[in-house]
Formats: structure tokens, C-alpha cells, sequence
């Protein structure tokens, strides 16, 4: 994934509602959700959601499909991973990564 994409689809998650519906979108799974089902889900405005369903698509991290007179809104799960894998590349110098022990406590 080049920077530029991941700097694009970090924007696009760094607020707090797009978050949420990408979220939402990633437990719907490959069946995906209509903006009807997000927005009574979140509570979100058809007006406020349309925008933001549109931030994701255009970050890469939401895909559009129309269905009859529906669109479906899915989580591009191979954007997700390259995120992922992108953020996690140099993780631990390659080694496996482990949480540091808690630091002890002395008196």
C-alpha cells in the first residue's frame, strides 16, 4: 500500500462517526448493510451518513454496489489488511511481537 493511500483511509477513519460505520460494516460482513440498516443502527442522518458512506468509498475502505433500488455498502477487507499490514510492517524488527512485561514495582 503506498503512503499516500494510507494517509487517505487514516483521514477517513479518523472521524469518529466514518469510524463507526466502518465498524458497523465490518460486522456486517460480505452480506454488507444498505444506509437505511447503518443509519438506524448508529442513529445517523440519512444526509450526515451519505457523506460519510462517500469519504469511505472514496478512501478505499468502503466498496458501492447497487442492488435493485438499493446500494449496498461493503468493507473492502483487502484495503483493510493492506492497512493493517502496512501499519504493522516493520512491527518488532520482524520478530514476533509480544506486549513488554509490566514494569515491577520497588520500594
Amino acid at each position: 500500500m503506498k503512503e499516500q493511500s494510507v494517509l487517505k483511509a487514516l483521514s477517513a477513519l479518523s472521524q469518529a462517526n466514518r469510524l463507526r460505520v466502518f465498524r458497523a460494516l465490518v460486522v456486517a460482513g460480505q452480506p454488507g448493510a444498505t444506509p437505511g440498516a447503518i443509519g438506524k443502527r448508529l442513529k445517523v442522518s440519512p444526509a450526515t451518513l451519505s457523506f460519510h458512506l462517500k469519504e469511505l468509498v472514496n478512501a478505499g475502505l468502503v466498496t458501492q454496489e447497487r442492488s435493485g433500488r438499493n446500494l449496498i455498502y461493503r468493507a473492502d477487507y483487502a484495503a483493510m489488511n493492506a492497512l493493517l499490514a502496512y501499519m504493522t510492517e516493520n512491527c518488532c524488527q520482524g520478530a514476533t511481537c509480544e506486549a513488554p512485561a509490566p514494569p515491577t514495582r520497588r520500594c
